[in-house]
């Protein structure tokens, strides 16, 4: 019988947590309530990144690319999980699903490369600070930054035109609750070792570069502050490495989690949940874990808070 690919006419069912009613009502308030404060948070380092003269550094240029990364990131999953929770209809459709999958592994990939690409930044400002200033100059941030953008999206590309060419066969119910590589790949009715092959290839460089470069990075950092004889400089040091560490570490964490876990049933509810940690609920944090201990990004929200209300 020849084999047709009828998902490309009825669109696919995202399972998510239909398994549990219950859970899906109170998911719906939850991430409704992550999202707002998603948008919030990562809105306000965006905008006083650029409207406060003293933060127009490489760091808080690298940061308000995250922040607006993240919020793309969320945006292109939270809006239609929110769809799906709050209804019995949850299907996407099949230029739906595709979208989702380039626009979500493009962000993904270009998140891991940007944090690669901010440890070299902390690098330079903790081992080399009489030349910062000159070594991240704002041409070579912006290409940096593009660079990171423009590989991160040809990684998706590559992976997401491996994925849709695969046949179906008809079958449309992934077991999750947006358009992700594993569960697509499961509904395959072709071996996809030659696939998932060529889809951990791209994934080793789009992880294990950027990850080098931070083990790298603060290799050389851990060396200058040992250096370091008094106590304040080595705990300033550590100060502007340690919300970047912070991040990395949950974002890295709980993606390899997720990808590395045995195919079984109670690890695909497992990874459902570490899934929502790293595309929503991270997100979230991170404003959070950059400005609670950020004296520059506080100042920045008091000089231009009172300027707006002085100038009332």
């Amino acid at each position: 019988m020849e084999q047709k690919n009828e998902s490309s006419f009825t669109g696919f069912i995202l399972l998510g947590f239909s398994d549990r009613p219950q859970l899906e009502q109170v998911l719906f308030v939850v991430l409704l309530i992550f999202y707002i404060f998603t948008l919030l948070g990562n809105t306000t380092i965006i905008a006083f990144s650029h409207v406060d003269p003293q933060l127009h550094t490489a760091m808080y240029f690298f940061l308000s690319n995250l922040s607006f990364l993240d919020l793309c990131y969320t945006t292109s999953i939270v809006p239609q999980l929110l769809v799906n929770l709050s209804g019995s209809d949850k299907s996407i459709s099949f230029g739906g699903c595709v979208v989702q999958l380039y626009i979500s592994l493009g962000l993904g990939g270009t998140d891991c490369i940007l944090l690669g690409v901010m440890a070299l930044d902390r690098y330079a400002a903790v081992c080399k600070p009489l030349h910062y200033t000159v070594i991240m100059h704002p041409c070579l941030c912006t290409l940096m930054a593009s660079a990171s953008w423009i590989i991160g999206f040809a990684d998706s590309l590559i992976q997401t035109v491996l994925i849709f060419l695969l046949p179906l066969c008809g079958r449309n119910e992934l077991d999750h609750f947006f358009c992700e590589v594993p569960p697509l790949l499961k509904l395959a009715c072709v071996d996809t070792a030659m696939n998932e092959s060529e889809i951990f290839f791209a994934s080793v460089i789009i992880l294990f570069i950027p990850v080098t470069l931070i083990m790298f990075s603060y290799g050389g950092i851990v060396r200058a502050v040992l250096r370091i004889k008094s106590s304040a400089g080595q705990r300033k040091a550590f100060g502007t490495c340690g919300s970047h560490l912070t991040v990395v570490s949950l974002f890295y964490g709980s993606a390899l989690y997720a990808y590395l876990q045995p195919s079984n049933k109670d690890s695909k509810d497992q990874g459902k949940f570490i899934s929502l940690f790293y595309t929503i609920i991270t997100p979230m944090i991170n404003p959070f874990i950059y400005t609670l201990r950020n004296k520059e990004v506080k100042g920045a929200m008091r000089r231009v808070l009172w300027k707006d209300s002085a100038s009332r």
